[in-house]
């Protein structure tokens, strides 16, 4: 029997009244309003540059926009909320109002930019830090009742990659997302969406261990969000840069979705969605 026949995953989300089904994997398409982001820093310098990168990413299938003002590359520091709020709120405005049918995720830490986010637009937050870099977060997303995406992270961005250890590295991290789903669940948020983090306080190798060992967070019943999309875990496999890492991406993306996840984080929306109608039609054979 697969996994599925143990367990029954949440497949619905409630997005300020908006309902997301989860029956097929989405796609979750990247906006990076940020000037130092290890792929496509500095690209986007004005709202109008923020309409056309959503454009294109619904254009190819993008399910999901996750909008986000602070680098979390390795090595990044913390980002003010007030710098963050003045880069983020005129691009999350200017999407909001150009595509409204568009489902918004904003890519934060700060509970200050998650409620100001809220106000303008967002229907989700994604928040890399699970509450850890502000620990009015979770009260926040309590108010709010927004589809809240915890990620593991070990250490922060400025040191998360200075030798990141685990004493068993799945269990670990399946022990750090049931203390957050309980202080989650008492504060009535029940909308919740689990990212392993790939990439962040991780090794190479414990990359792949993660990767290898997915399906085992199917046992939260919640929606599981995969975001590999150009990382170094593909560049220093294959010895390339995040320019050249697409295909890479795709095999990822593709092992991912064979092992339960729900969610595709991505720069890159078309290849994305491919992946998703290829693996769903081959699992409709089995």
């Amino acid at each position: 029997m697969s996994i599925e026949g143990f367990f029954r995953p949440k497949r619905t989300l409630n997005c300020k009244g908006k309902i997301i089904n989860l029956s097929s994997p989405l796609v979750m398409g990247v906006i990076n309003i940020t000037p130092d982001s290890f792929y496509d820093g500095g690209r986007i310098r004005h709202p109008l540059d923020a309409i056309k990168r959503a454009e294109e990413l619904l254009g190819n299938g993008a399910d999901i926009l996750d909008i986000g003002a602070a680098s979390s590359r390795p090595g990044a520091g913390i980002i003010e909320p007030v710098e963050e709020r003045k880069r983020l709120m005129p691009s999350l405005k200017a999407i909001s109002r150009q595509f409204p049918e568009a489902i918004i995720s904003v890519d934060t830490y700060n509970s200050s930019t998650a409620m100001a986010a809220a106000d303008n637009g967002a229907h989700m937050i994604n928040d890399i830090s699970s509450g850890r870099l502000d620990p009015e977060m979770f009260n926040t997303i309590g108010r709010l009742k927004l589809p809240y995406i915890i990620m593991h992270m070990q250490g922060r961005p400025d040191n998360m990659q200075q030798n990141p250890r685990y004493r068993n590295l799945v269990m670990d991290i399946a022990s750090f997302f049931s203390e957050k789903l309980e202080i989650l669940n008492s504060l009535g948020v029940h909308d919740i969406i689990i990212d392993p983090g790939f990439g962040f306080g991780k090794t190479v190798e414990q990359n792949y261990q993660l990767m290898a060992n997915l399906e085992y967070f199917r046992i939260f019943d919640l929606p599981l969000m995969v975001g590999v999309s150009r990382k170094s875990m593909i560049n220093r496999v294959l010895g390339s840069g995040p320019e050249d890492a697409l295909n890479g991406t795709t095999v990822l993306n593709t092992i991912a979705l064979l092992k339960g996840a729900d969610i595709l984080r991505v720069h890159d929306s078309r290849e994305a969605e491919e992946a998703i109608k290829i693996v769903d039609f081959y699992k409709s054979q089995e």
